[in-house]
């Protein structure tokens, strides 16, 4: 098993991420949060999870392991999958996830694409008691200014399944309404209204 993968960001995007280690190119499922982590990095560690299948091979990557740890408990639920799980840390943060589950706030989960209200009751259910909750979670999303944002976060987006046509014309109310919004914040507040 792969535990972490240190290299050069080849390539990066909000939802993907293309480390090269010694000429080899791993191409990584990130999160928001990660995405924000390592958006100003040359050179990055991400924590590993591989998804093996019989018809894929696919890598997860985290910046930090809370943020794995997180991913694996989710996928541990029946009824969420790896890709589900990635969706929740992207739409929610570490401490807003852990306060949610906490709090049994079912009605936070449920503005989660592909979260119906039975996934986020069992959801609540199976990690209350398996997630710490003490205060040690990780930072705000950072911000991030880039000219090309629109098209980075429609992109993000049609790689998580949605339609371009809905993703544009979200993507481009919440850039008229916010003209200062982040990337980040575009995916956050899109992930709500798709």
């Amino acid at each position: 098993m792969i535990e972490y993968i240190r290299g050069k960001v080849a390539e990066l995007l909000p939802s993907n991420a293309i480390l090269e280690v010694n000429g080899i190119g791993y191409d990584l499922n990130i999160s928001l949060a990660t995405y924000s982590d390592i958006s100003d990095k040359q050179e990055t560690k991400l924590f590993v999870y591989e998804a093996i299948r019989e018809d894929a091979y696919i890598l997860y990557g985290f910046s930090t392991k809370k943020e794995r740890d997180l991913f694996l408990l989710l996928i541990s639920v029946s009824g969420v999958g790896a890709n589900t799980a990635r969706m929740i840390l992207s739409s929610l943060n570490i401490e807003e996830l852990q306060n949610v589950i906490a709090s049994g706030n079912v009605n936070a989960l449920k503005s989660v694409k592909g979260i119906g209200l039975k996934t986020a009751q069992r959801i609540i259910v199976d990690l209350k008691d398996k997630i710490d909750f003490s205060a040690d979670a990780t930072a705000e999303l950072v911000a991030v200014a880039d000219d090309g944002r629109n098209s980075e976060a429609e992109q993000a987006l049609v790689m998580l399944g949605f339609q371009m046509s809905a993703v544009r014309k979200v993507v481009e109310k919440l850039v008229k309404e916010n003209p200062s919004i982040t990337i980040e914040q575009i995916i956050k507040q899109a992930l709500k209204q798709l």
